[in-house]
């Protein structure tokens, strides 16, 4: 049903999963833990998928927060339960509520978790390319520090994202990253077709963790479009030519 980060389990005070697609009760093309609230799945069905995560995490299902993603840098404080019909429109939060769990919505985008165990401050990141590039990274840890985080001492974990082989961009992509990002032609291997080439997402975030001064930052190294029995995928959808797809929940919680 979860995945979990070494670094991440044994902080104290710390509850994260990394939620896969298994252990829900959504069906075909949603099979079958499903967390996706914009998708077209039985909402029933989210819901319930949505409490068990709640219910993994030690928190209620109303208190685990989500956001209205719409890949920017934009983050914001979350100070209490938020009515899913409210969601802010964001990519990340950041909070030093006990009991509120921060759960970011990917499908090979790349979910990063947060945590000061000192200060007791989380937050949660949704990096895609778009977020990755326009600074989410660095603006979540802005936020964290705003509430009394210190950088050295931020644990930041890269939950299961789009692996460089799968992930296929055409030259445009890789001319706005040369353009915006001295020195990011290394994150380009030579692709198949003529005029394009793959992006390694996962190691770009890992050169935006390090800018923003995180020291203990990793991965877990995990492709969602090469594993179809644990992960929903936007693009493997796309090749599929289907017509929706499920979203995983990636979420960090701070215990009473």
């Amino acid at each position: 049903m979860h995945i979990e980060a070494p670094s991440l389990s044994g902080q104290p005070g710390i509850r994260h999963a990394f939620f896969t697609r298994r252990g829900g009760v959504s069906d075909g093309l949603y099979a079958s833990l499903n967390g996706g609230l914009g998708s077209q799945d039985d909402a029933a069905h989210v819901a319930e998928n949505r409490r068990r995560m709640a219910e993994h995490l030690g928190v209620a299902p109303s208190h685990l927060v989500s956001l209205y993603q719409v890949h920017s840098a934009e983050v914001v404080v979350i100070d209490g339960p938020v009515a899913l019909a409210d969601r802010p429109r964001a990519d990340a939060m950041v909070t030093r509520v006990p009991g509120i769990a921060l759960g970011i919505a990917t499908a090979d985008c790349g979910p990063i978790l947060f945590a000061d165990p000192i200060a007791r401050v989380i937050g949660a990141a949704h990096a895609g390319w778009k977020g990755a590039l326009s600074g989410v990274v660095a603006s979540t840890v802005e936020a964290m520090e705003r509430l009394g985080s210190t950088r050295k001492d931020i644990v930041a974990v890269l939950g299961p994202t789009i692996s460089q082989s799968a992930y296929e961009v055409g030259n445009d992509f890789r001319d706005r990253f040369a353009a915006e990002v001295p020195g990011s032609d290394i994150y380009f291997a030579e692709g198949d077709r003529e005029g394009h080439a793959q992006f390694d997402l996962p190691a770009f975030i890992a050169r935006r963790l390090r800018e923003a001064g995180i020291e203990a930052a990793s991965c877990l190294d995990l492709c969602t479009y090469a594993d179809p029995g644990r992960f929903y995928s936007f693009r493997r959808t796309t090749h599929h030519k289907e017509a929706d797809y499920g979203r995983l929940i990636s979420a960090i919680a701070l215990a009473f």
